[in-house]
């Protein structure tokens, strides 16, 4: 059978990566140019509505076309963006085919690029492989060899990494520091120190500048190695190359780099820069949350409530940043602190959220206030707020203190009920299973055998009580606020510009 030919017949002689769908190459009907965004916003409109990644995009797709609708590469290709920010690879791909195949968008190399990413993302390393080696040499350019090494990086395939590297620096194609950003994150991640300053030097022999995704991963190696000279020289790059517009974020990660080695003044230096940012970014409330964060690291109490009244005379409060700063708070062990800004909260009209009330009813079951985290929960509910799983977790924790067991029991139901899927062991189902060996093995085996139905426990041991529940994953449902992960780590995609951009999580 063959995958690829010049014949305008090529329907027939398609090769089936997904399913049933066709994944071909070439097309005899024109390329449209133009698009819409509007448009393209009311066809993703239909396509979001199908969240179900067994259900296909075809016949919605068909549809669109069916009501008088056309659809122009342009507007598929941002609708395929969307998917992939939402991490819908299948519909995504499905996209992706029924843009050449149905409609006779001719593919061309960045089409080849993202399919190869997505064929990854569904079905690994084999498939992808398999598809790429199908690629004719004329489709074979810059987009698809970056695209296949962004694969080898992600999947931390070292070898592979590197072979692909070689190839494209043969070809010429090695010309951009995405390519370096790439591998040196591949290498920060498995900890090849070396192997990051080979890139820098080889970077720096081709007169590659440096953009703020290489400053990002340097500076973090350096902080994983504690290399303050390190750091030094890439915030004076930072400081003194015009060419590297230096994002927010690489802020925020020399900041934390510094933190971490208790670099204290530095840290405060980069966190006033970062305050600087302030009026140009266009993500100030996610910056506020970050600047909340880390002045907290720092130890410094007056200059995060200086922060919080600067973002306070914005008028736009929302509760990210309401969380952020009773975080702070509590990193003081300032429960008064944390009331008041809880009082403010309650003021301010915005929707119940119980991520906030959690960390007074943290902060009450632990110092044996049980009375008032309980009338914290039931005001919440009472205005139409939903617990959240560590909401329980909290009361059970303060109920185990006070030797109330079978209080302790309900609220752990309830909080494996809410999120059965995402526990990792806590402390304080482990420390209930135990109370319960000592005194009431049956009470014990019940809570197991909950905790067994709602299908948390990935192991179960044959020992009896509390050795049973010794693999089960049990983690907080709260939103975790921090800057791993926001750059290299991240999953990532090629842009038209050869760029990486960012999938949100």
């Amino acid at each position: 059978m063959k995958l690829f030919s010049n014949s305008s017949s090529l329907n027939s002689r398609a090769y089936y990566f997904y399913q049933k769908i066709q994944i071909q190459f070439f097309s005899t009907t024109p390329t449209r140019t133009r698009s819409s965004k509007k448009r393209s916003s009311s066809l993703y409109s239909k396509i979001s509505q199908v969240g179900d990644p067994n259900l296909s995009m075809v016949p919605v797709l068909d549809q669109w076309i069916g009501e008088g609708n056309d659809t122009f590469r342009g507007e598929l290709r941002r609708v395929i963006n969307e998917l992939m920010v939402h991490k819908r690879f299948k519909h995504a791909l499905e996209v992706s085919l029924w843009m050449t195949n149905k409609r006779g968008h001719p593919v061309a190399p960045f089409d080849v690029a993202v399919r190869l990413k997505l064929i990854f993302r569904i079905f690994g390393l084999d498939q992808l492989e398999n598809y790429f080696n199908k690629i004719p040499e004329n489709l074979r350019t810059y987009h698809v060899y970056l695209a296949l090494l962004n694969c080898y990086t992600m999947a931390k395939s070292v070898d592979k990494a590197e072979s692909i590297m070689q190839k494209a620096r043969d070809l010429g194609y090695v010309s951009k520091a995405i390519w370096y950003n790439l591998m040196m994150n591949l290498h920060y991640q498995l900890g090849n120190k070396e192997k990051l300053s080979d890139l820098l030097i080889e970077m720096e022999a081709k007169g590659i500048s440096y953009d703020q995704f290489t400053l990002s991963v340097c500076l973090r190696a350096c902080a994983m190695a504690s290399d303050e000279v390190g750091m030094d020289k890439i915030v004076r790059i930072m400081e003194s190359d015009p060419l590297v517009n230096v994002h927010w974020q690489t802020c925020v990660i020399a900041a934390e780099g510094y933190l971490k080695m208790g670099l204290i003044d530095k840290a405060l230096v980069i966190l006033k820069k970062l305050e600087g940012k302030l009026t140009t970014s266009n993500k100030s409330n996610i910056l506020f949350v970050f600047l909340l964060k880390l002045y907290a690291e720092a130890g410094k109490k007056n200059e995060l409530y200086r922060v919080w009244n600067l973002y306070k005379q914005n008028g736009n409060v929302v509760n990210r940043v309401y969380i952020s700063m009773m975080r702070a708070l509590m990193t003081f062990g300032d429960i008064e602190g944390t009331e008041k800004i809880f009082e403010e909260w309650e003021s301010s009209g915005l929707s119940v959220d119980f991520r906030i009330p959690n960390f007074l009813i943290d902060a009450y079951c632990t110092d044996g206030r049980l009375e008032k985290a309980e009338e914290l929960i039931a005001k919440g509910i009472s205005k139409g707020g939903d617990p959240v799983a560590i909401t329980w977790c909290h009361l059970a924790g303060g109920y185990l203190k006070k030797s109330r067991v079978p209080e302790a029991m309900e609220a752990l139901k309830k909080a494996i009920s809410i999120c059965p899927t995402k526990f990792k062991t806590k402390d304080s189902l482990i420390t209930c299973l135990e109370y319960l060996e000592k005194g009431d093995k049956e009470k014990a085996e019940e809570l197991i055998k909950f905790v067994r139905t709602r299908g948390i426990s990935r192991e179960v041991a044959s020992d009896e009580t509390c050795s049973l529940i010794k693999d089960v994953e049990f983690q907080s449902c709260e939103e975790n606020l921090n800057s791993e992960g926001m750059f290299a780590s991240e999953d990532e995609y090629i842009n038209d510009n050869g760029n990486i951009d960012r999938v949100s999580t």
